[in-house]
């Protein structure tokens, strides 16, 4: 007779329980403190299917044979040989001592990026720096794709990206004293199922409904209708993409030429005013910026927006802006003009008033504040300082050599010889993933390890297949959660997989370096460890009393010191000279001297309305603005065969969102497939017809297995990757642009086949064994 095993877990979806029977996982259990648990976590039994995981160490046939002298355009289309893990892993210290000795440590790239798993000891990234730390280094990367033009402009005018990565006005206070709530983006339980590190209790919708039963005037600004919940019951203002900017300006002029700014919070609290009240008034260009004016470039009611500039003054009013609005051209501006429209209404350090970020963009932004220390292996001490913007991934393979600039240093791309790649998917998560195609040609080694046999790993000359986080023990934990938890191991390695840990201690072991990576301790040593460190944390600073390390893996979780009815800037509105921000001025900055001296055309010195490269406002007819969004059924490219991800897809492919209107005029029929196609690539995808998207737009979301077939490379499972625009926000900022994308739309009929198919097939003919 079968016995039931209960096994604590935690994923980058919320906690959870595993029910396991003979090695099998037969159901998953939410965690009992969750108000809100996501769906995705019933997909977790993907993981342990074989089908689509690497299961033993693999290279390339050519680059066996020929190492770094192997034809690069073999990668993605020669076999791969299977080898001994002895074998893998002393290739791979080679290759490490063979660049950094030739070339330097700078010409190793680790690529890796944070979001295989929640854990913190198993964190991919995290490790594999530790162990390159250890021997000499190697160029980083700096920000996110989700998040990169924005923390930038942020940490510039406000000192801190705090704002946007969880420290604005917890969500709390914000049902308790905000009247007009303006939502500039999604405000959505979609994308708040998610939190780096794993998260413990889903608050938004609980937060939502406190917003709704008192009654808050709600505004919602985004093409898209179903970025709040119907129940929300909020007006819909479906904006042009990329044009939010031009709507906080307006509002702002609005207010500024009723002559109803707060002067003196204006006067106090920041710097640089008047040069962006000059602009508003239109002293620099002769265009007065008021509800007019927007309207003309937003597509929206001029009436509605004189209307709405008013009630921000008459009423406490809260503006929160999406992460998404940043990833598109001038990205940094949509971030620095809410900060402008909230310091002329005034509001700013006021319970319910102001500004914040990211809400609902992960779970944990808005949520109640984790005092405590996080859980998180070191990476160590970094030898040398080399980094790309996030992504510019491409730049840096293509233009070795070639000066870039961030946050207005002049820099250099590094000659990269060696990419290792950990954890990660860029052909899930770049731009224009043909362009990056080439791009992959030029390092001589690609090393990539996943437990998943991406499209990256397909593209790799050694693949080290490391254990998903059901497969070792761990913890999950972070800043904007308020548990640690557990996460025990629920099934037995899967083939021939290790774990990140005992991969990287292996290379480390053969680089001479592996006491100095383990520091004495094993899996399980370090996960005492790290939760021993947040614990006595707790304790020392805060007198918050947290169970043992036994206490806590027994019961799977434990809590940590928080903060609730946290208001932003309080001390600095009511103190500005005793609270000084990070600043040139110490204040906000509405006008920059920085930007003013780096002149900028891209990035000018006041939030500014700088169009596009691509919009609705240049496009010609037949075109369509591409949103490329978090899907609702999976993380990213994670679990993307898993059953919440299959449930929104047809015809085994992403569906692609459009407005009736638009679909009638295309001659494009609900469930037909469709070819989405501009300059850069084209992919296939099921329309959806729909009057929740703004008539114009096309909503395609991200994470399909990229998978182009025959000679045009025509993608089949519906990427939006091989249509997006791989160019940086503004020199300032150099982050993704992947909202600023124009294409075409077409019905399309010659190929029926699933999308799973085709990438089955693709794994076929790669694999050796």
């Amino acid at each position: 007779m079968s016995r039931i095993k209960r096994v604590p877990h935690c994923s980058h979806w919320g906690a959870y329980t595993i029910l396991v029977d003979d090695d099998r996982i037969v159901g998953v259990e939410p965690f009992e403190h969750d108000p809100a648990p996501s769906p995705i976590i019933h997909s977790i039994a993907e993981w342990a299917n074989p089908e689509r995981r690497v299961l033993r160490p693999m290279v390339r046939s050519g680059w066996l044979d020929k190492r770094e002298k192997s034809d690069r355009r073999g990668r993605g289309q020669e076999k791969f040989v299977p080898v001994s893990w002895d074998e893998a892993t002393t290739l791979v210290a080679d290759e490490v001592r063979r660049v950094a000795g030739t070339f330097g440590n700078a010409s190793i790239f680790a690529g890796s990026y944070g979001w295989t798993n929640s854990g913190r000891l198993h964190h991919a990234s995290s490790l594999l720096k530790r162990m390159l730390n250890l021997v000499g280094g190697f160029t980083r990367h700096v920000d996110t794709y989700s998040i990169a033009a924005g923390p930038v402009i942020l940490r510039h005018t406000l000192g801190s990206d705090d704002a946007c990565g969880g420290r604005a006005n917890t969500l709390d206070t914000i049902a308790q004293h905000t009247e007009t709530l303006v939502v500039f983006g999604a405000l959505s339980p979609r994308t708040a199922q998610n939190e780096a590190g794993g998260i413990g209790s889903h608050r938004l919708e609980t937060y939502l409904r406190q917003i709704v039963e008192r009654g808050v005037k709600i505004i919602h600004v985004s093409p898209l209708k179903d970025d709040l919940p119907d129940w929300v019951n909020a007006e819909w203002w479906p904006i042009r993409p990329n044009t939010d900017t031009a709507l906080m300006l307006g509002l702002a002029g609005e207010i500024v030429k009723a002559g109803r700014h707060d002067a003196d919070f204006l006067a106090r609290c920041t710097s640089g005013a008047d040069r962006f009240l000059r602009y508003l008034e239109g002293q620099a260009d002769g265009g007065r910026k008021d509800a007019a004016w927007a309207a003309s470039i937003c597509g929206l009611d001029a009436d509605r927006i004189a209307t709405l500039a008013s009630r921000l003054v008459d009423t406490r009013s809260m503006l929160t802006v999406s992460w998404s609005l940043q990833r598109a051209h001038h990205g940094e501006q949509p971030f620095w003009a809410a900060l402008g429209l909230a310091s002329v209404v005034g509001q700013i350090g006021l319970p319910g008033g102001g500004v914040g970020y990211g809400y609902a963009s992960l779970g944990g932004v808005g949520a109640p504040l984790n005092l405590g220390r996080s859980p998180a292996i070191s990476q160590l001490t970094r030898p040398i300082d080399s980094f790309i913007p996030v992504a510019r991934i491409s730049d840096m393979l293509l233009n070795p050599g070639r000066p870039f600039s961030y946050e207005g240093e002049i820099r250099t791309y590094p000659d990269t010889r060696l990419v290792y790649w950990a954890g990660g998917n860029p052909y899930h998560h770049h731009q224009d993933l043909n362009r990056l195609s080439e791009a992959w040609t030029r390092p001589e080694t690609i090393i990539v390890q996943d437990p998943m046999f991406t499209a990256t790993a397909q593209r790799a000359d050694i693949v080290l297949p490391a254990t998903t986080s059901i497969e070792r023990n761990d913890l999950a934990g972070n800043r904007r959660s308020d548990f640690i938890l557990a996460m025990k191991q629920a099934i037995e390695p899967l083939g021939e997989s290790r774990s990140d840990f005992a991969i990287f201690e292996a290379i480390a072991g053969k680089l001479g370096v592996a006491d100095r990576f383990n520091e004495g301790r094993d899996e399980m040593g370090w996960v005492r460890h790290l939760y021993e460190a947040c614990r006595s944390d707790a304790a020392q600073r805060f007198g918050f009393e947290m169970p043992d390390f036994d206490a806590f893996w027994e019961a799977g979780y434990a809590r940590c010191p928080v903060k609730t009815d946290h208001t932003y800037l309080t001390d600095f509105r009511s103190k500005p000279e005793e609270h000084a921000l990070k600043t040139e001025s110490g204040k906000i900055v509405l006008g920059s001297e920085t930007l003013a001296r780096l002149d900028y055309a891209d990035c000018r010195p006041h939030p500014a309305w700088i169009e596009p490269a691509e919009w609705l406002g240049n496009a010609t007819a037949g075109q369509m603005h591409l949103v490329s969004h978090q899907p609702a059924g999976r993380l990213h490219s994670q679990l993307e065969t898993g059953a919440s991800s299959r449930a929104m897809k047809r015809n085994g492919r992403e569906q692609a969102r459009l407005h009736p209107d638009d679909a009638a005029a295309l001659g494009v029929e609900d469930g037909q497939t469709i070819r989405i196609w501009n300059d850069r690539g084209e992919c296939l995808a099921t329309a959806e017809v729909t009057d929740k998207v703004r008539q114009g737009v096309l909503v395609l979301p991200t994470g399909a297995w990229f998978t182009p077939t025959g000679n045009s490379g025509l993608e089949v499972a519906g990427n939006p990757n091989v249509l997006t625009l791989d160019i940086g926000t503004s020199q300032f900022g150099q982050g993704c642009s992947a909202h600023t994308c124009l294409v075409r739309v077409e019905p399309y009929a010659a190929d029926r086949r699933d999308a799973f198919e085709a990438y089955r097939e693709t794994l076929v003919a790669l694999a050796a064994v």
